[in-house]
């Protein structure tokens, strides 16, 4: 396990949404939620952390979607950063900063750092044929051109990449091949742009993942295949408008490719968070210390993004930049054993999922459901059967029986025990090592592992109440034994803070605890409560989904989506 100092510096990063949609539940866990609970952990954990992320508004999916609304593409990216910012404000993410990729510290940033890139000889330039409309004349790229698939011949595959196959596309393979915006077919025309040398820099990159022995071995293995099987140079410009301006000599039409500017907004994100607070200079001592890990949660198919393209560009600059420390990817959730399609009306989506239940219900199900190892598959029965089994029956009915008998047998004041007796300290303990389970599986950002094992606190308190029977025990023992029960509960409230925030601080005030949660530390969950707190009134945390309210969520999804 990795051995965290205090006020070790962290940067915890998510993959930056493309906001011509609002993500989805998939989107989610694979990568904001997933972000969120580790910087929470870590911040318990007494870690100097700071969490960014930020939406990712330039490129042609903005542009064509802009066109399809009839807005301008400013104006759409920023109405739908807006409302996607709100919405993980609703999520209860924890930011420190969650910017835009369209804000003016972004833009200067990265037009200096690929001037920079360019100037140590890692950028040049070549003519290469693309789509030109001769009708609205502009150039075609990405999804300005659709046509047919020339592997599944499906009729409406985009410029990038086919809806219908998957497969990864350049406008110049489509079969009959039309102008998104006028429907006419287009000609092949010659223009110059810029890239960037990636062959170059082969060496560092295999030098720097096989010295990390913090890479996941996929990660690992994914980045020294793409090594080893030739890199290629990556374009840096479009010929689209909607962008950031290119910086190069002769490239004054041109934009930054969004796949190669957007990387960039982990470093531009730290650097605007700090002058916001008025230290301008004080981003360069979290990039630029050796001692900083960073860590970015992503799904599966963002990772060579992250240990080729990302660790290349921060070495082409020659700055001294820290490379990443680690990637948390995912596989896939699955809805119904199907992906998700907006089009197709599967999936739920982050919006839709907070009109249905409360959120710490949605974070629990997508942690419980995390596809760590494997894909995995999302459907309403199991939503039914996580929620009422270990939610409900596990942990809210180990929590709400406890403490409605510290009510009755002590007027709602939590018992001194006196001296504990041998089975108090035996469940103590065994509650005390699953903390130390569920900390070492949330340093390697297993969160689905690290729930389990707290959630097996909640059953193991169960057992003991049953086997204790302190409504029939004497006044002495049975202080003892919801002593013991409430020091249990504590446990919970604490190591359940990552996952589900607004429950674990409703639990901790029913303790008679104030101020909050996360302010105690993790390990202030391997103690036992203090005695003598006066808890509040009683009250369940969660409640059971009928078979009649599960019928009832899935019609109420059905009629939003007629609004």
């Amino acid at each position: 396990m990795v051995e965290l100092k205090k006020k070790e510096k962290w940067m915890v990063f998510s993959a930056w949404p493309y906001v011509n949609a609002v993500p989805h539940l998939g989107n989610l866990i694979g990568s904001v939620l997933s972000a969120d609970i580790a910087a929470r952990f870590l911040r318990m954990k007494g870690a100097d952390v700071i969490f960014a992320s930020g939406s990712d508004q330039h490129g042609t999916p903005i542009e064509v979607e802009a066109v399809k609304r009839g807005m301008n593409p400013k104006e759409m990216a920023d109405e739908m950063h807006i409302r996607v910012k709100d919405l993980f404000a609703k999520w209860n993410i924890s930011f420190d900063i969650y910017t835009k990729t369209d804000n003016p510290t972004h833009i200067h940033f990265v037009r200096d750092f690929f001037m920079n890139v360019y100037e140590n000889g890692y950028v040049f330039s070549d003519v290469i044929q693309t789509l030109y409309c001769p009708i609205d004349n502009i150039y075609l790229p990405d999804r300005f051109v659709e046509g047919t698939c020339p592997y599944c011949s499906y009729p409406r595959a985009r410029g990038d990449q086919c809806d219908n196959c998957g497969r990864l596309l350049d406008p110049l393979q489509l079969i009959e091949p039309r102008c998104f915006l006028c429907g006419s077919r287009p000609v092949i025309k010659e223009s110059r742009h810029w890239f960037f040398d990636l062959p170059k820099l082969s060496k560092k990159l295999e030098e720097y993942i096989l010295n990390n022995p913090n890479l996941p071995d996929n990660a690992k293995n994914m980045s020294l295949q793409m090594i080893s099987e030739g890199l290629r140079a990556r374009p840096l410009t479009r010929d689209n408008k909607w962008g950031i301006p290119s910086p190069f000599p002769g490239a004054e039409n041109k934009t930054i490719y969004v796949w190669m500017e957007a990387v960039l907004g982990y470093i531009s994100a730290v650097k605007e968070y700090f002058e916001k607070l008025g230290e301008p200079d004080k981003w360069r001592e979290y990039w630029f210390d050796k001692e900083t890990k960073s860590v970015y949660f992503i799904g599966k198919d963002n990772i060579p993004f992250h240990t080729v393209i990302l660790p290349a560009l921060l070495i082409a600059s020659g700055e001294g930049y820290i490379l990443p420390w680690t990637v948390a990817s995912t596989e896939y959730l699955l809805f119904e054993g199907e992906k998700f399609s907006k089009s197709r009306g599967i999936g739920i989506w982050i919006d839709e999922a907070l009109e249905l239940l409360p959120v710490d219900y949605w974070r629990f199900v997508l942690v419980w459901t995390r596809p760590e190892v494997r894909d995995t598959n999302f459907t309403w029965k199991g939503l039914q059967e996580i929620v009422n089994a270990q939610l409900n029956d596990t942990i809210g009915n180990f929590v709400h029986r406890t403490l409605i008998l510290v009510k009755r047998k002590f007027d709602n004041v939590i018992p001194d025990p006196g001296e504990l007796r041998e089975r108090d300290i035996a469940v103590l303990n065994t509650a005390w090592s699953k903390v130390n389970e569920a900390e070492k599986e949330m340093m390697e950002f297993r969160f689905k592992r690290a729930l389990a094992s707290i959630v097996d606190i909640a059953g193991l308190g169960n057992a003991y109440l049953n086997e204790t029977r302190p409504w029939d025990e004497s006044h002495l023992e049975a202080a003892k034994t919801l002593f013991t029960a409430c020091s249990l509960v504590k446990t919970l409230a604490i190591t359940l803070a990552p996952v589900m925030p607004e429950s674990s601080q409703k639990i901790w005030k029913l303790l008679g605890y104030s101020g909050n949660i996360e302010d105690v530390g993790w390990d202030e969950a391997l103690k036992p409560i203090r005695p003598l707190l006066r808890i509040e009134e009683p009250q369940p945390i969660f409640r059971k989904i009928s078979d009649e309210e599960l019928e009832s969520i899935q019609a109420k999804l059905s009629a939003l989506r007629l609004r």
